[in-house]
């Protein structure tokens, strides 16, 4: 005999050897069968109580000696922490368990519509590689007693990514392959669950596939570039339907909702990159038929279609408005409580033609989770976060009343509890399980309807880390504690049999369940060794007593598929006797829920038989009379208040006036105001009190436009000169039947309108010329009137973007930082100026700006500039020096004839200076910069860089012989080029005290420059007396500001010409004038 106990028992892992060949598959009776060994007596208790005796459950073994029954399904791999599972078990055709080791396995279950039909695919996931190397596909056709290994291609290594089943005909069956590249893929398709299958080659690499709801033929599939196609021979030939689509958001028709079944919801990506709702039928989905139920752009991803319902949301000055359609109508805006966050957390139901979403309400309590319990209508959990706190609380009339959960008055051993409300209550986890093969935190089923099972504790509020079971059969009326730590529940033959396996991350060879709705509990070793459990499974069906555990024995070992079938135990089927009922009641003890008294039929606790696939657990159901608990203050505008006063529970915001007309009230027609109430949707109760009546009908008055809106189709607010633009306008509020509308497009062209918010038609227009233009419209009645005001840029697409800036730049220096913009379309382009890693940009409608730099170094000057749609780059790398040289250049005059005045122009003539340069004086072309300055008279600047340090002896950068030799060159008039028509231009030093300097010398250059040069030794004398004495041959410094350009000559010897020369330091350009030079050309 061995005694049930809540531990579980298990066994440490078996050493990490090499991969299996082989797989244990072990089949469990409940039953005593002769020639067999003779099973292990199972016991239970009631907890808090010593172990009872009941009926004895006895498990079928292999013979002593004898070795289980044995297949290989594949490769397993597993380690001692908790399993995570990437995918939801309803959708079969994506990755589902992943195991981060070195040799992860992903795996599927498929259980066909033959209820012994079981398909197992298991995948080779290599963890540095990122990618699967190898996958097998296994097939069951007695309910996982035997697999067979399924070969779709012999000898060639197919890697299976995910399959499909159809879900109006599961003995058709899409397997996606993709070669070890990840080039090319195929489809094999089956049609006899897969006992067969048959290879088709596709020319795209598909995402994911989805089956219409309908028809079983009809697939849609989603490519890895965005695409869409569809295939109406189960994926035998393809068709494209749409490029630039949003994965996750294509739809197909709802059958009762959609006129055509061929017809398909997605979200796309239009050519200037927003996002649309578009529909279109299979058979011809061409840009000209498709179809934009939703004429503006709408938000990436937020295209929902369910049931009825269409969903989605825009975003347009910083403002989220959500929109929805009913039953394929037009979309309205979707009025939300005024002062709630303009968010909407998510759509949780749209049944019985009601839209259940969660919406925060600013710093109001919220709920943080939400659950609905299945099988009673009406009844949810939610976790609700107050002043840091959670707490779980139970509706049963679909949120109208909210309670905490009761808690059990002792524990699982018998011992009191303490926990008095109102300060200590149940609370219990509400998180769905990411592995789709074990249950989540709470567990319900329709067919078992009052059973729930979830995991949480006693307290004052919700601790994460504590993970009690709890279980109610009542529907939340009364709680007892089972176990004290989280467990996987799975329901089999409608809860009568309550499977329970501790979540953990240690192996087990141990299963609890309860054929009592948990009130005592059994144990069963369901296997000889421990195993890490990964998941359950049920055969399909709410009736089945059969099951399976799988999972793996060690770190590196094969799948373990145990299966455990119950039915041997129960000899006979349920009849009327062994059914007792009970009643839905809420926590107060109303019966009334939802309008009528509910009994359910149950299994008597010492009943022994199977409910079977026969049963049905509504027993009665009494519609009661209305009352004020099955009304809702949820009306628009309206809140319940926590008042005493009778009459004063659903009251008014304050910012809205319930005798306001609707916004869509015409002159003529009549309309009601509301008091805030309606019937709780899916409550059934006739007669009684209605809160809904009120005051009579009232006359709909004359409204004056509200609301009034103007924009152009797509909300763009810049065009083209030229290009069609279509004017919408829109008002909310108001009377439009006799509002006239004053229409001005800001070109001259005004116009008057009527009925032009009602038909919708769109204005179109056309601006030829670039500007910015005001469109104003005016609605006016009687009642009064509103203005919209909409500003246009019109403007032509930018065309080219060159940055002008000077390649050197001294230390602090003021440079100027230009952008050459074609078009230059003034007062309508933005400038977005990044120096150096600064990710801060400074923004300037001008297209130059001033900045310095304060440290040397080569610093990246980057513009973009902005105008419309149209954004266009460049970039340019300055060099800042704290010592460099700068020659004024000019050029013959014919240069100026064929001077464009273009950027690119320029650079050429650059380039070719300053190569013409080092070729004659030796100077490497690194150290020569030429730059010809934008307009005319045609000038250059020729930037002379110091050499690089040598380590040996220290340079001066005014005893460089470059400068001589650069002189001598251009003196000579060595430095010319050709242009076309064999015009030579001659390169000569700048004149730059006049702006200009001819080729020859004269008799008055010289004297200007003696008079300057005497004025310079007077100043640098006046420096040598005040600070002392400076020895000969010292460089002295001095320095000239000037706002266009620091220059300064410095003669040489008297057969020399004068020539300007700059050099830059810290403070910006320095003159510098050698003193021996000075000296010899004064005495002289």
């Amino acid at each position: 005999m061995v005694e049930g106990t809540d531990e579980d028992a298990a066994e440490g892992p078996g050493p990490a050897g090499t991969w299996q060949a082989r797989n244990r598959c072990y089949s469990r009776s409940w039953a005593e069968t002769p020639g067999r060994a003779h099973p292990q007596n199972l016991t239970e208790r009631t907890p808090g109580s010593p172990p009872a005796t009941r009926p004895q459950c006895r498990g079928m073994f292999a013979e002593p000696g004898g070795e289980p029954s044995t297949v290989k399904v594949g490769w397993g791999c597993h380690r001692p922490a908790p399993v995570p599972w990437l995918a939801a078990c309803s959708d079969p055709g994506r990755g589902n368990p992943r195991l981060p080791s070195s040799e992860p396995t992903d795996t599927h279950f498929f259980f066909s519509v033959n209820p012994q039909v079981i398909l197992i695919l298991t995948k080779y996931y290599h963890a540095d590689m990122g990618k699967v190397l190898e996958s097998s596909l296994w097939r069951s056709s007695d309910f996982g007693t035997s697999y067979t290994k399924l070969t779709l291609q012999p000898g060639v290594t197919t890697i299976i990514d995910n399959f499909y089943i159809c879900p109006t005909n599961k003995r058709k069956i899409i397997l996606v392959s993709s070669s070890l590249s990840d080039r090319e893929q195929s489809l094999f398709l089956s049609t006899d669950e897969g006992a067969s299958f048959q290879r088709q080659p596709i020319p795209f690499l598909a995402e994911t596939l989805l089956f219409h709801p309908k028809d079983e033929d009809k697939v849609l599939a989603y490519t890895k570039e965005s695409k869409l196609y569809v295939s109406s021979d189960l994926g035998k030939k393809w068709t494209l339907l749409q490029e630039q689509v949003t994965k996750d958001h294509v739809f197909w028709a709802v059958s009762g909702v959609d006129a055509d079944p061929d017809l398909v919801h997605m979200e796309t990506q239009d050519l200037g990159g927003a996002f649309r709702y578009v529909t279109c039928q299979i058979h011809n989905c061409s840009d000209k038929v498709l179809a934009a139920p939703f004429p503006w752009p709408i938000d990436r991803g937020s295209l929902t279609v369910q049931d009825d319902y269409i969903f989605l949301k825009t975003t347009s000055a910083n403002r989220t408005k959500y929109y929805v359609s009913c039953r394929r109508n037009g979309f309205a805006l979707m009025k939300l409580p005024k002062h709630a966050l303009p968010k909407v957390r998510g759509v949780i139901s749209t049944d019985e033609n009601q839209v259940f979403v969660a919406s925060p309400r600013g710093s109001s309590p919220f709920f943080c989770a939400l659950s609905q319990v299945r099988g009673v209508k009406g009844v949810f959990l939610a976790n609700r976060k107050v002043d840091g706190k959670v707490m779980t609380l139970i509706t049963y009339n679909k949120g109208r009343d909210w309670d905490f959960l009761r808690p059990p008055s002792s524990d699982m051993n018998g011992k009191p509890t303490n926990c008095q409300p109102p300060a200590c209550h149940l609370h219990l986890h509400l998180r769905w399980a990411d592995n789709p093969y074990v249950s989540g935190t709470v567990h319900t089923k329709d067919t078992a309807p009052g059973l729930i099972m979830g995991a949480g504790n006693l307290g004052s509020q919700l601790v994460e880390y504590k993970e009690e079971m709890y279980v109610t059969a009542d529907c939340g009326h009364t709680w007892r504690q089972v176990f004290e730590e989280e467990h996987h529940i799975l329901y089999l033959d409608h809860g009568g049999v309550i499977v329970a396996i501790k979540d953990t991350s240690i192996p087990l060879k141990i299963l609890k369940f309860s054929v009592d709705e948990g009130v005592t509990w059994s144990t069963h070793n369901f296997t000889g060794t421990s195993v890490f459990v990964d998941g359950l499974l049920s055969e399909p069906g709410d009736e089945t007593l059969v099951m399976t555990v799988f999972g793996h024995i060690s770190f590196r070992s094969d799948w373990e598929l145990v299966k455990v079938d119950f039915r041997p135990s129960f000899s006979r089927l349920c009849s009327e006797d062994d059914y007792g009922s009970w009643d839905l009641a809420s926590l107060q003890g109303d019966r009334c829920i939802m309008g009528q008294q509910r009994s359910f039929r149950k299994r008597k606790r010492e009943s022994w038989c199977i409910q079977g696939r026969a049963f049905t657990s509504a027993l009665m159901a009494r519609v009661c009379q209305c009352r004020d608990s099955d009304f809702l203050c949820d009306d628009y505008g309206f809140e319940r208040m926590a008042s005493s006063e009778p009459g004063t529970q659903c009251a008014a915001n304050f910012w809205f006036n319930p005798l306001s007309p609707p916004d869509d009230c015409a002159v003529g027609q009549t309309y009601t105001s509301s008091l805030g109430y309606r019937k709780v949707v899916s409550n059934v109760c006739e007669g009684g009190v209605d809160l809904r009546r009120g005051p009579g009908p009232l006359q709909c008055p004359l409204m004056p436009p509200r609301g009034l809106r103007v924009s152009i189709l797509g909300e763009a607010v810049a065009v083209q000169p030229g290009e069609d633009v279509l004017f919408v306008v829109q008002q909310e509020r108001g009377d439009i039947l006799t509002t006239k509308y004053q229409v001005d497009l800001g070109d001259g062209f005004r116009a008057m309108y009527v009925n032009l918010t009602m038909t919708g038609e769109p204005i179109r227009h056309r601006y030829e010329s670039p500007g910015v233009y005001r469109v104003s419209v005016r609605a006016e009645n009687m009642a009064g009137h509103d203005e919209a005001v909409l500003f246009v840029q019109v403007n032509s697409p930018l065309q080219a973007l060159y940055l002008e800036v000077a390649p050197v730049i001294g230390i602090n220096q003021d440079v100027n930082l230009t952008a050459v913009l074609l078009p230059l379309n003034p007062n309508l382009t933005v400038f977005y100026w990044w120096i150096g890693h600064s990710l801060q940009p400074l923004l300037s409608l001008d297209n130059s700006v001033t900045t310095r730099f304060v440290a040397p170094g080569d610093v990246r000057v980057t513009v973009q500039a902005a105008c419309g749609s149209s954004v266009l780059q460049d970039s340019k790398v300055v060099r800042v020096l704290d010592q460099f040289q700068v020659v004024p250049l000019c050029f013959s005059q014919e240069l100026d004839t064929f001077n464009p005045n273009t950027p690119e122009w320029r650079e050429d003539v650059g380039l070719v200076v300053t190569r013409l340069l080092s070729k004659e004086t030796n100077i490497p072309e690194e150290l020569l910069v030429t730059v010809v300055k934008p307009g005319l008279p045609t000038v250059a600047d020729l930037y002379v860089l110091l050499p690089p340090p040598r380590p040996t002896r220290k340079r001066s950068l005014w005893s460089d012989k470059r400068l001589t030799a650069i002189r001598q060159a251009l003196n000579a008039q060595k430095i010319s080029f050709l242009l076309q028509g064999g015009l030579r231009v001659q390169v000569a030093l700048r004149d730059t005290d006049t702006g200009s300097q001819s080729l020859g010398g004269g008799g008055g250059y010289w004297a200007v420059v003696v008079l300057f040069v005497v004025g310079l030794f007077a100043v640098g004398a006046i420096i040598l007396y005040k600070f002392k004495r400076k020895r000969p041959g010292r460089t002295v410094y001095a320095q000239m500001h000037n706002e266009k350009e620091q220059e300064m000559t410095s003669p040489v010897s008297h057969g020399e010409d004068a020539q300007a020369t700059v050099q830059g330091n810290h403070s910006g350009v320095v003159l510098s004038i050698n003193s021996r030079e000075m000296h010899s050309y004064l005495v002289s």
